[in-house]
């Protein structure tokens, strides 16, 4: 049960891949306005799902620090996001608001029933020295002039593990309740794009695919199954894999003509990689460690 919630989880790690791929594709939408719309879209599986069987509806009535929770992770994440790529450079905007995973596993040792493990550590700081290849490929220089930007970047980072290591608490909640997450943030994002944004559509049908498909994986389906991941699968393991997304997307670049490979990045894969099989070390050899020893 625990390896399969895990791997459901990583497929949000997957799904997470692509979005510097249908981003790029997507036009020149502004931030919030295409969070508005995506978070839209992602809530369409939800709401169908409640459509047809009606009473999961009584899923949605939780307390409300579980609503509180939900949207802050959600919509705060990406608004502090936002914010922060407007008041600093991308490169070192991105690399602290790309603390989260660690800060998951770290923060993992509050949690009960769990235990944070030397290996848990060395391979989360193992991925995140191959995201620092990949995102800083032409080098970091931090400025006090962002000092705005860098902040939002930080309280964006601990934003998401805050939420990641919080939903794992409510474990007994169903995952139903994304539904209502997608929906408050794509109105709370609207809000935010109408006072602070131009509106801007996308040209052609090769962008409304990139935008719609923003909206069913990436910013729809991963979170439904990151939700069920961290709650019910081993959020050490998640927080280590999740740097393997930022890997996966430039390698998702390369292959349709985005970017081109290096030996940067193929070091980058080999951080990454080795980082998740020492943090799964437990998993990957617990078979081979509960065999039955040969009658002699």
């Amino acid at each position: 049960m625990k390896v399969k919630a895990t791997l459901i989880g990583f497929s949000a790690i997957l799904m997470w891949s692509l979005l510097a791929l249908f981003t790029a594709a997507s036009g020149t939408m502004p931030p919030f306005q295409l969070s508005a719309i995506c978070f839209s879209i992602g809530s369409i599986p939800g709401l169908v799902v409640l459509a047809l069987k009606p009473e999961r509806l009584a899923l949605l009535r939780q307390p409300a620090k579980v609503w509180i929770v939900g949207i802050a992770g959600l919509f705060g994440y990406h608004f502090l996001y936002f914010t922060a790529l407007r008041n600093a450079p991308a490169v070192e905007a991105g690399l602290i608001a790309y603390l989260w995973p660690l800060l998951i596993v770290v923060g993992s040792a509050l949690l009960p029933g769990e235990r944070l493990r030397w290996y848990h550590v060395a391979g989360a700081i193992l991925g995140l020295v191959g995201t620092i290849l990949i995102v800083a490929r032409d080098g970091v220089q931090f400025d006090d002039a962002y000092a705005m930007g860098y902040g939002a970047a930080l309280a964006c980072a601990f934003t998401w593990s805050g939420y990641s290591l919080l939903t794992r608490r409510f474990d007994a909640v169903s995952t139903d309740v994304v539904t209502g997450f997608c929906l408050a943030t794509a109105a709370l994002s609207f809000l935010c794009h109408l006072g602070l944004e131009t509106t801007v559509w996308p040209e052609t049908a090769t962008q409304w695919v990139a935008v719609a498909g923003l909206g069913l994986l990436p910013v729809g389906a991963a979170f439904y199954a990151w939700d069920y991941g961290v709650k019910n699968g081993n959020i050490q393991i998640l927080g280590v894999a999740s740097y393997a997304a930022p890997v996966l997307s430039t390698l998702v670049l390369i292959a349709f003509g985005f970017a081109e490979p290096s030996v940067r990045i193929t070091l980058a894969c080999l951080l990454v990689t080795g980082g998740a099989v020492l943090a799964a070390k437990d998993i990957i050899f617990r078979d081979r460690k509960a065999a039955p020893q040969p009658a002699e």
